[in-house]
């Protein structure tokens, strides 16, 4: 699938705003962003759905702009399911089958049970059916009316009925949403088997990163109706090209401080001079980016709160803590710059350490990211060390 140029305009409002995406046969691509970054408008558009004010979408080289949705050979599943309350299970998932195999008079009531072709070709779409459901292990549930059902064997419903048309792509509009947390995790497993199992092309758009993260090939990250980074999960986490992305995607949320680029390949962070050549004038206002799980801290104590070791390291203060078990996030409050620093650290080594301790805040230059004030990701050019040194005076 090919998507140049697409531009979507509601009013006065621009929904999106150049959209260009290359996405490969067969790949699981999940749409991620906050609500409102027009994540849902590209997925109708693709649909056919909602008509774009400029660009294209091609399928398998083919342009289907001017292709009605049931033309193009594409399936959608929605948020709501959109499951007929008054039919089956059967014949919900049927229905796609029907609508697409017998004309207006087979269809008629009654006519199936005296029209011998309209009778093979309902056995043929009885054996679809049953095939589709023994994928999704629905099987016991054909007789069922939605009423009957639990979320998650809705969406196994909605989704069967979608497969049985065979689309060349599967479009999937936060359909996980409205599941508790532990059927969601459940359900993402069994939606990433299926991807593999069939094979075909997955669009996928949610505002959950776990979801992106875990489910897909690449992921789009759209932030104000544009995508900023389109990459595996692992490069959008650890090497993201803009802050925006640094921001929205890890949680805890990555930990930011401002800095000022100096001479001499450096940059000032709360006093201290980060050696990294960002290439940017002297002067010019940058931001200091660093993962909770690299964030590392030590306990102040007299033997550590010297002038070499405070020349290396920012002094803090816990504000709060977050102990989950297995991890314990440390809230650290940054002396001199109004910032808080996100810690995670191990509880059987840091667990004693109270709201109030002071501490202090290594800076690995090798975790580092930094970003220029149009928040766009900046490389370092220079040496690396493993430690920040005294800002020059």
């Amino acid at each position: 699938m090919v998507i140049r140029g697409l531009v979507k305009n509601f009013g006065d409002t621009r929904v999106l705003n150049g959209v260009d995406l290359d996405i490969g046969a067969g790949e699981f691509i999940t749409v991620l962003g906050p609500s409102g970054c027009g994540k849902t408008t590209l997925m109708r558009i693709i649909a056919g759905l909602e008509r774009q004010d400029a660009g294209s979408v091609e399928i398998d080289g083919r342009p289907v702009d001017a292709l009605r949705p049931n033309e193009r050979d594409i399936a959608m599943v929605f948020q709501s399911y959109a499951l007929y309350p008054h039919l089956t299970v059967f014949d919900n998932i049927a229905l796609p089958l029907r609508m697409r195999r017998l004309s207006w008079r087979q269809r008629l009531p009654g006519m199936r049970r005296i029209d011998r072709s309209a009778q093979a070709i309902e056995r043929g779409i009885a054996a679809k059916v049953r095939e589709v459901a023994g994928l999704l292990q629905i099987e016991p549930l054909l007789a069922r009316k939605p009423a009957q059902l639990s979320g998650g064997q809705k969406q196994r419903v909605a989704v069967g009925r979608a497969m049985v048309r065979e689309p060349r792509v599967f479009l999937m509009d936060e359909p996980l949403s409205n599941l508790d947390a532990e059927l969601r995790v459940h359900m993402r497993a069994e939606i990433a088997q299926l991807h593999r199992r069939i094979g075909v092309t997955f669009i996928y758009v949610t505002h959950d990163q776990a979801e992106a993260m875990t489910m897909s090939d690449r992921v789009v990250v759209m932030m104000g109706g544009r995508p900023l980074q389109f990459a595996p999960p692992g490069d959008v986490y650890a090497d993201p090209e803009d802050l925006q992305v640094a921001r929205f995607v890890g949680s805890p949320r990555i930990n930011t401080l401002p800095g000022t680029v100096h001479a001499g390949g450096s940059i000032e962070v709360g006093g201290l001079a980060v050696p990294f050549d960002t290439g940017l004038a002297p002067g010019a206002q940058v931001t200091v980016s660093l993962r909770p799980a690299d964030t590392k801290i030590a306990l102040q104590t007299p033997d550590t709160a010297g002038a070499d070791r405070a020349g290396r390291e920012l002094a803090a203060t816990i504000v709060h803590r977050e102990n989950l078990g297995s991890d314990l996030f440390l809230h650290c409050r940054v002396e001199g710059i109004d910032a808080t620093l996100v810690a995670r650290e191990d509880p059987g080594k840091v667990g004693l350490l109270p709201v109030g301790a002071e501490i202090r805040i290594g800076l690995p230059v090798e975790h580092l990211l930094a970003f220029d004030a149009s928040g766009r990701r900046v490389r370092p050019g220079g040496r690396m060390t493993s430690l920040a040194q005294p800002a020059a005076a």
